[in-house]
Parts: C-alpha cells; structure tokens; sequence
C-alpha cells in the first residue's frame, strides 16, 4: 500500500508549472529555486515573480480564482493547451492550505479574465464598479436590500440605445466611479429605477437610463428579471460589460456579449 508521501508524489508528477495564490515572500521562496517554473496569481506582484498575473477581485470562489489565474497565464503564454498545473490555494484561512491539479484545456475558460483584461473599460474601472456593487449589496439602503445596474464601457453606443427616465445628476459632473464619494452618491442614486452608465476611464456619464435593447436571443437564467434581461441584452448590441446587483437574492453578476459570465455573492467578500 502506498505512503502518504508515495500518493504525494504521484499527485504532482508530471506537473509542468506551480501556481502561487497571493504567496508571501517566504512561501515564494520556497518553490523560487525549484524544478517547476512558477506563476504568481495575487492582487499585486510583491514577490517580484518573472510570471505574474494579477487578480483584480478576491474571488473567495476557488474555483472562479483558479481559473482566472489559468486564463491569464494562457493569455500570456505561460501554459498552453494540454499542460498540468498544481495550484497552491487558500481555502480555509489566508495561508496556503490545498494543493489542486488542473489540466489546461479550454473548458478552463470561463471568460472571467477576459471580462477584466479584454474589455473596452480599463480592467481598474471595472474592479472599482465590481468595488462599488459588492459594497451596496453588503451595505443596501437603510438596511433594505437594494438593486442596481452599471453598464462600463461603450458611453456612446450605450446612451443611444437608452432614454433618460429623470434628470441626469452627472451630466455636468466630472465624478469617476473610483472617487471617494462616489459610493454615497450611488447609494443615494440606486434607489431610484435605471441603469448607471460608465465610460471606459470610469467617469460616471448617467443615472437613471433606460435601456432599450431587444432582448430576443438573450439568454439568462430562471429566476432573473428584468434588471439582468437588460444587461444581457445591451452588451450582445455594444461592447460594453454590465454589472447587476440583484435586489431579490443581493448577488453580483456580470454579463459580456450577452452571457452571463461571473456570480459573487457580497457577504463572501
């Protein structure tokens, strides 16, 4: 019967690259010298890794964080098709507690990291909208749940397949979706029906849209409204993403091209 260590061994044999989720230095240096050449997923690369790809969100879900860190080293050519990996991963508390084994294929691809890296919005605007709608999901308004659409990117497109339902509080304005006030702004705002439209640098264009896409061939799952149907749609029309705080479950979503493309629960975060 084989060892602990003996099952170990066949665990990691064959592995072509070791993944390291937001290591400290110590845990970096670890692996730095070894036979498996590594890949540093983690919000900044303090470690000063060769290859680094950044993680824009938490992520608590392991599994949308290993795949976006697989994404992004294929995007950046750091693995390819038919490669093993071995990901070092939090689970349970912020040291690395669980080793995972993946094979690179296409079914890794869940568009995640596309969704940041490949949109027409700096991938730092898009973070801050995530920021913004995690934090009114968290927080609501007055303690009642609240929901919210923010559509990044596309400004122009955008606003001309929507129509104003009140008076634009932004049009004059110069407030970027990462500005210290802004979340209290769009709390206050978010009570009110409509989308919230960004540019591609984060400066917020308008409140109170009402999008008009034809929602024919939009697919979303049961149980959403029309909140999500109108993300969906307006990003098959432009090349914008959209970004949906549910009033009635309080989860975060993200569309790209007309799909659904990631869920976060805020209290996981």
């Amino acid at each position: 019967m084989a060892t602990l260590r003996e099952s170990l061994d066949d665990f990691v044999d064959g592995v072509d690259r070791l993944f390291l989720f937001s290591p400290s230095a110590s845990y970096y240096e670890r692996f730095a010298d070894g036979d498996v050449e590594l890949t540093v997923v983690a919000a900044e690369n303090t470690v000063n890794a060769d290859a680094f790809v950044e993680l824009p969100l938490t992520f608590d879900n392991v599994r949308d964080r290993v795949k976006f860190g697989i994404e992004g080293a294929m995007d950046r050519g750091f693995v390819t098709e038919g490669d093993t990996v071995a990901c070092s991963v939090s689970v349970f508390d912020d040291d690395p507690d669980s080793l995972l084994r993946v094979r690179v294929d296409d079914s890794v691809r869940s568009g995640v990291y596309d969704l940041f890296t490949d949109s027409r919005a700096d991938s730092g605007v898009v973070r801050d909208v995530f920021d913004v709608a995690i934090g009114l999901g968290k927080k609501g308004q007055k303690g009642k749940p609240v929901g919210a659409l923010f559509v990044v990117g596309d400004a122009g497109k955008v606003m001309n397949k929507s129509r104003p339902l009140s008076y634009n509080p932004f049009e004059k304005s110069h407030v970027h979706v990462g500005d210290p006030i802004v979340n209290v702004m769009l709390k206050e705002f978010s009570r009110l029906d409509g989308a919230f439209v960004v540019s591609d640098s984060g400066k917020i264009v308008s409140a109170y849209r009402y999008l008009e896409p034809s929602a024919e061939g939009v697919d979303i799952p049961k149980g959403l409204g029309a909140r999500h149907m109108a993300g969906g749609a307006i990003t098959r029309d432009t090349n914008a993403i959209a970004i949906v705080l549910s009033e009635s479950d309080g989860m975060v979503r993200a569309f790209k091209a007309g799909n659904l493309i990631l869920e976060i629960d805020p209290e996981e975060y």
